[in-house]
């Protein structure tokens, strides 16, 4: 039987979940919002920074500096994760545009363009004369009026999360016009002495044209909000990925494809990470202006709550084999696989044990996620753990992840702990059985 199930994955199953994580559009969207997780991660530090006074004593001079110093602490977030689909925007368009064999430089700045033209900039309207006759007997209000910038401005909130399904759309529009006028030579093409730089240039004169003609057309002169229709479209999505049964569902397609040798998480996070991404990032601006923090399933509730060690929360898999193993490949297996499943890498024991097509090891493999999951979800809806506001670097140990995830939360270090007892708990009759069975074939080995 499990043979037959093994057959029919491999042959009806494995080969389009392949074609569907290598499809070249999710790749880029994919490869886009990887290439901004340095930023992501090294930003939402500083809030973690700018908000330690909420875990330590008043009395202290850097609680005191900090608090003094929020503001300006806070600015590198503002300028980094706050408008993280402004790097996401460019990562897409340069995937997308090498995936074609296409400038991938090119590609980036053009699809910069046109998510930045789905940006309406608006001017702020002038002081009244009364107003302005005020100010001049006021001298705080004058100074106030004087530091009100003027002119065109846009709304960074566009820029952030909000605006992330608008820009890989952008991105697309951008780099398949970009496609088209190289594919049908409807571009200028200079002569072959012109420098390489400077002919390509020229040759994305007509794609700018067309992407800049065409989305002005709809945002800045139609006076069509794409970012309003967007929102509403895929708002049932991102709330949609911020329930038990989403987490579930996400954690169960992702173990059910790695039991057959099938990177599931990667499948899994070529459709999710958008809405991942939407939820820590609404997190943080949250979290930052002191509000209730919004969503639970934002990656980083997946990452220390759930894979543990690795996909399959194996670390408690790779403890049992360190120190509860009596077969003689089970003590060498748990002594290798220990250190990187500290560190969240567990290939050693995924393919080591096996867990892949191994009918004992696999049916753990999926159950503990989907229980660690259940438990950190009520755990965290109850307020029992902070939620993430913060990603933190995913090969930390766990415990101190996190901590840092949480924005400083010792509840989330302790319920992590608890999660890896638990799942030496549930793998552990499936470890014995497993364990036993390598015993009695060594012995007839020898």
């Amino acid at each position: 039987m499990f043979d037959g199930i093994t057959k029919f994955i491999d042959e009806k199953l494995s080969t389009p979940m392949a074609r569907l994580a290598e499809q070249r559009h999710l790749r880029a969207i994919r490869d886009g919002i990887i290439a901004t997780l340095p930023i992501i991660v090294v930003s939402s530090m500083f809030l973690v920074i700018a908000f330690l006074p909420n875990q330590l004593p008043e009395s202290w001079g850097i609680t005191q500096f900090i608090s003094a110093n929020v503001g300006k602490i806070l600015l590198p977030y503002r300028m980094a994760m706050f408008i993280m689909t402004l790097y996401a925007v460019f990562g897409i368009g340069y995937s997308l545009a090498k995936s074609y064999k296409l400038d991938g430089l090119s590609g980036g700045i053009l699809s910069e363009l046109a998510y930045l033209l789905t940006i309406i900039p608006v001017a702020l309207p002038a002081a009244p004369e009364t107003v302005k006759e005020l100010a001049a007997k006021t001298p705080e209000l004058e100074a106030h009026l004087a530091a009100i910038p003027t002119g065109w401005h846009i709304s960074l909130s566009n820029l952030g999360s909000a605006g992330l399904f608008v820009g890989i759309l952008a991105a697309f529009f951008a780099v398949e016009v970009y496609r088209f006028t190289q594919k049908t030579n409807f571009k200028i093409s200079m002569p072959p002495q012109v420098p390489a730089s400077v002919a390509r240039s020229f040759e994305a004169l007509t794609p700018t044209a067309i992407v800049l003609l065409v989305v002005a057309s709809i945002t800045m002169w139609g006076g069509i909000n794409v970012h309003a229709i967007i929102g509403k479209l895929v708002a049932p999505l991102i709330s949609g990925a911020d329930t038990l049964p989403a987490v579930l569902m996400l954690c169960f397609v992702g173990m059910f494809f790695w039991s057959f040798g099938i990177h599931g998480w990667s499948i899994v996070g070529s459709l999710a990470r958008p809405m991942w991404v939407s939820l820590i990032d609404m997190n943080t601006a949250a979290y930052a202006e002191n509000l209730p923090i919004p969503h639970i399933a934002a990656e980083p509730f997946y990452q220390w709550f759930i894979m543990i060690g690795g996909s399959g929360c194996t670390i408690g898999l790779a403890l049992l084999f360190l120190f509860r193993s009596k077969s003689v490949y089970g003590k060498a297996l748990g002594k290798t696989a220990i250190l990187p499943a500290v560190f969240n890498i567990n290939e050693p024991m995924i393919f080591g044990a096996p867990i892949v097509l191994n009918p004992i090891l696999i049916i753990p493999f999926v159950i503990t996620p989907l229980v660690c999951a259940s438990v950190a979800w009520v755990a965290t809806s109850l307020n029992l753990v902070s939620r993430a506001i913060a990603i933190a670097p995913w090969t930390l140990p766990g415990p101190i992840g996190a901590y840092l995830a949480t924005g400083g939360d010792w509840r989330a270090a302790v319920l992590n702990i608890l999660l890896i007892l638990l799942s030496i708990v549930i793998y552990y009759p499936f470890f014995r059985m497993y364990d036993n069975q390598l015993s009695r074939e060594e012995s007839v080995a020898e």
